[in-house]
């Protein structure tokens, strides 16, 4: 069964098979949303097992989501021009390959490795969701289909530490991994039978230059996010070796600082070689962003994304290394941020019509920002798993709320022949704040303790870190709500950001 996106007025997948196409695809998206932040809870214990440092812990946490960051674009292009389907079962593949080659690392290196590849699967799947959603609903449908979107992308985050630290528990942490491959192996068959396949619009060329550009941009960017504190944000403290090469003390800057310019400089590139290719084939729409519902939504869903994985990465080392529970107990804490974004996402499209989802997403980030200040205040004063709970409670029916709504405003506006790369763009600033979010967490907390070796460290300093990289969440979430509000006046401009 094949579907196209063009002409806009596309067809679409009949009756219940639609919905049952909507498990399928939703259930996909939480496997690989799911697997960015199950490992968080693990890492004391993985840490442990293959002598990690912190600097290496982070690599675990954000390569997973750099990878899929610098392909997103890439990948949304294909889907549109070979099939979204296609692309959801090849990517489904690599990332059950991925996953079982992280179940059997026996390293750190190993493991980093493997978690490429499953970012490079996950990237395949992401957009090839969510474009087929936008290419297969209408209407009303449309508005229910994307707040079961955004509420599995949400409680998936969510729900990650609990599953994680259930793994770890009763078995070991490579079953955090290992559980993907059956799962994977089930969702390919049923992808095979009930999605449809779908296709956008089809231009001439390639564009080869941009996917490059882009990866080598957002790789340099967060490689030197993550390294700064560990090599120097500008002298050098620590030796970079690749191989039998070596950027030595005796170098006259860091090399973290000199990453993040080539970063800055290679993704400033990419945008300028996209904008100038204008009708061509390219990765990336840039006329997009002239869309305000679009470009505006875009800002706010990245920094909830970086507020949302700061926290997860840091939240599960307090909980085990200052208040003493062990990787069950603090997965059942943050479980409350799952509880509430699960319920919160459930409501989100019943508030949408009657506020309109832009507003639904101010309202999650005021939650998100009260939410994050309490724990913020708690964790400084090292009050106990309870009240964390609770506060992380009220955060995560924020960005139930955010989540679930941010999605239909930011796609509203955007052509239905363009939803592939609309959507991996939408995906793309997601999992770039996913990374800055985890390297944002690690570079405060190895700033502030002066070290990138956990087990260096006091509770009680561990803890007066862990408030200030809090407080660093807040900041971010701050600025998102400020975003959201600007969202919110341009979309009641716009009918079609509501429709």
């Amino acid at each position: 069964m094949s579907v196209s996106d063009a002409p806009a007025e596309a067809t679409t997948t009949g009756g219940g098979r639609r919905w049952l196409a909507l498990v399928v695809l939703a259930v996909s998206l939480g496997l690989i949303v799911l697997d960015g932040t199950i490992v968080g809870v693990a890492l004391p214990v993985i840490i442990a097992d293959l002598g990690m440092s912190l600097t290496g812990a982070e690599w675990v946490n954000s390569l997973y989501s750099v990878v899929f960051a610098a392909l997103l674009m890439t990948a949304g292009r294909l889907g549109d021009r070979f099939g979204r389907r296609t692309l959801l079962i090849i990517g489904m593949a690599v990332f059950v390959g991925g996953s079982l080659l992280a179940a059997l690392a026996g390293g750190a290196s190993a493991l980093i490795a493997a978690r490429a590849v499953q970012g490079l699967g996950g990237a395949m799947i992401l957009p090839s969701t969510l474009s087929t959603v936008n290419a297969t609903f209408r209407g009303k449908d449309r508005a229910i289909a994307f707040g079961v979107w955004g509420a599995v992308m949400a409680g998936s985050a969510a729900l990650g530490p609990l599953f994680g630290g259930l793994l770890t528990t009763y078995a070991t942490w490579h079953w955090i991994f290992l559980i993907n491959v059956p799962l994977g192996v089930a969702l390919i068959v049923a992808a095979l039978l009930i999605v449809p396949e779908t296709t956008g619009e089809q231009t001439a060329g390639r564009d080869i230059p941009g996917p490059v550009l882009a990866a080598i941009g957002f790789g340099a960017f967060v490689f030197g996010l993550i390294e700064g504190a560990n090599l120097g944000w500008w002298q050098p403290q620590n030796v970079l070796a690749i191989g039998s090469w070596e950027w030595g003390l005796d170098a006259p800057i860091s090399p973290a600082p000199v990453a993040l310019a080539v970063g800055v400089i290679f993704i400033a590139a990419f945008i300028g070689y996209e904008h100038r290719r204008g009708d061509r084939a390219r990765v990336l729409d840039t006329s997009l962003f002239a869309i305000p519902t679009f470009a505006w939504g875009n800002l706010t869903a990245g920094l909830v994304a970086v507020g949302e994985f700061s926290l997860v990465f840091v939240l599960p080392l307090y909980l085990v290394i200052v208040l003493g529970l062990d990787t069950l107990g603090a997965g059942f804490v943050l479980v409350a941020m799952a509880g509430g974004a699960f319920l919160a996402g459930a409501s989100a499209r019943h508030l949408s019509a009657s506020l309109g989802p832009a507003r639904v997403v101010v309202l999650g980030l005021l939650l998100e920002v009260i939410g994050t200040a309490a724990t913020a205040v708690l964790v400084g004063a090292q009050y106990g798993p309870g009240w964390v709970a609770a506060t992380m409670a009220v955060y995560g029916v924020g960005v139930g709320l955010a989540s679930a709504q941010v999605t239909s405003v930011v796609l509203a506006d955007v052509p239905v022949s363009e939803s592939g790369t609309g959507s991996a763009v939408q995906s793309t600033v997601r999992q770039i704040g996913a990374a800055l979010g985890a390297a944002l967490g690690g570079t405060v907390l190895s700033t502030v303790l002066g070290t990138h070796l956990i087990q260096r460290v006091t509770p009680a300093d561990f803890a007066h870190a862990s408030s200030i990289a809090v407080w660093s969440s807040f900041v971010v979430l701050v600025i998102g709500l400020l975003a959201s509000l600007r969202l919110s006046a341009i979309a009641r401009c716009s009918p079609a950001a509501v429709d």
